[in-house]
């Protein structure tokens, strides 16, 4: 049963629907519908299954994505914000970065660690936000403490006071010989500064002002060149067991309150958090949750025969030791063991040279859900500058704000670019909606340049402005080639 925290998390996923979930992608992703619906039922599945009877429960493994289209159509992107939408633990990784076990380079183990670490950081996150308030009220009272010491005569007041069970009172006798307790006028007289210096520091006046605060050194990384590349977890580790076994060193530093309140800041959470069941929750939720985003899996794919040969020959030998991961195995990390059955991965990969075939049979039988992505056209071009809420015209223009002037797309304009870009595309190498950003640079370049110095109030980009700047280079082979 998973515990409370990652039950909570789940509970996000109950009122997105596989529907809504395709809703939400398309707010960033235009087209690719059939890898939007393939991603959003593999998503919603993570929520039926905790909802199944608990002896079929962990009979239900995750029907695992390979995503094939050419470079700039949306696989990495559609992943990346899959996992942002879910909540759930996702590491994006480069098939090409490992190698088979023999070779030097990363096994492909690392992927789960890294993984790990990402839910470690996602859990920690959270757990900061939800006590927050109370490290910043503690953050204030040391603060206080270091702008204001408390005087020496109050402390032994307090102190006597104390051991008499009583408050730090004085006790005067009067001419007529009665004796009257009041308080100390030098405690009241501190308290009174204290709340004024309080309110003079939670509106910010103080933060320029320099105080000595007493810090952890950080320990020496000399034993990072211990551990040879390549090592197995254990050695991997070995530099992290060495500093926590070196005893803390303290330093006294000069800095600015504003400085201050951040370093002890970090202090105070890491006294409230709980390391083990932080890193407990992050455990389970990568079990549960975890989205593994396996990109350029064609990289690892050749052609299979007796008679192929090449300098990659650890091409396959990264296939075969996916197997066990992908199939669901145990991967020895340094917060504990942990199980891949439940893990979803999702691969992608251009495929423009290698064929999903030419993947090993056992690798292509561990995703068994296969979709392909279209390549974008020029009214796709027209619709990702115009419809996402991060459009690449929206992007430009924020750019172009913040020196004071204003940029403004037409219809015709956006239409021209669209063309452009998709000319270019057939022309050369197909390469997605990243021309975009080519044709953009290139057609602004001197706008951005001239900024701010050229007084500009308003660019107006329109057809004849798009055919004027990049017209020349676009039917210019030569120029073509390396500009656009």
């Amino acid at each position: 049963m998973a515990s409370p925290r990652t039950q909570q998390t789940l509970e996000r996923l109950a009122g997105l629907t596989p529907k809504q979930i395709v809703d939400e992608l398309d707010r960033y992703i235009v087209g690719q519908a059939d890898a939007k619906k393939a991603v959003a039922i593999a998503l919603r599945n993570r929520w039926r299954r905790q909802r199944a009877p608990e002896p079929i429960r962990e009979e239900i493994s995750p029907n695992n994505i390979i995503l094939v289209g050419p470079t700039g159509v949306g696989k990495t992107e559609i992943a990346r914000r899959l996992a942002r939408l879910a909540g759930a633990p996702f590491v994006k990784v480069e098939a090409s970065k490992f190698t088979e076990v023999g070779y030097v380079g990363r096994d492909v183990e690392s992927m789960v660690r890294d993984l790990v670490e990402s839910a470690i950081n996602m859990v920690r996150g959270e757990r900061e936000s939800e006590v927050q308030e109370i490290a910043k009220q503690k953050v204030e009272e040391r603060l206080l403490d270091l702008l204001l010491p408390v005087p020496p005569d109050i402390k032994q007041s307090t102190h006597s006071s104390a051991a008499a069970g009583g408050g730090a009172h004085l006790f005067v006798v009067s001419p007529a010989g009665s004796v009257s307790s009041e308080t100390d006028a030098s405690e009241v007289r501190y308290k009174r500064t204290r709340e004024k210096l309080k309110q003079l520091l939670l509106n910010g006046e103080l933060d320029e002002r320099e105080i000595e605060i007493e810090v952890t050194q950080q320990a020496p990384v000399m034993f990072d060149m211990m551990v040879p590349q390549g090592a197995p977890e254990g050695m991997d580790n070995l530099s992290e067991m060495l500093q926590d076994m070196l005893p803390k060193r303290k330093k006294k530093r000069t800095v600015k309150v504003s400085e201050a309140r951040r370093i002890l800041l970090g202090e105070e959470l890491e006294k409230l958090i709980n390391k083990e069941d932080v890193t407990a929750d992050a455990l389970e939720r990568v079990q549960t949750m975890g989205i593994i985003f396996l990109d350029e899996i064609d990289k690892i794919a050749g052609q299979r025969g007796p008679n192929v040969g090449g300098p990659d020959v650890s091409r396959e030998g990264v296939q075969r030791d996916l197997l066990p991961i992908v199939e669901g195995s145990n991967v020895q990390t340094k917060h504990g063991m942990v199980k891949t059955d439940h893990v979803l991965f999702v691969a992608a990969g251009a495929f423009h040279v290698a064929k999903p075939s030419d993947l090993i049979p056992e690798l292509q039988g561990r995703f068994p859900i296969r979709v392909e992505l279209q390549s974008l056209t020029e009214a796709d071009f027209v619709r990702i500058m115009t419809e996402p809420e991060n459009a690449l015209t929206k992007q430009y223009s924020a750019l172009v704000e913040a020196d004071g002037a204003k940029l403004e797309f037409t219809a015709d304009g956006i239409a021209e670019i669209a063309k452009i870009a998709a000319h270019v595309n057939d022309r050369m190498e197909n390469i997605g909606a990243r021309r975009l950003h080519t044709v953009m640079t290139t057609l602004l370049e001197d706008v951005l340049f001239g900024l701010p110095d050229s007084g500009t109030k308003t660019v107006r980009v329109d057809q004849n402005l798009v055919r004027s700047r990049l017209k020349t280079i676009a039917d210019d082979e030569d120029l073509r080639r390396y500009i656009l």
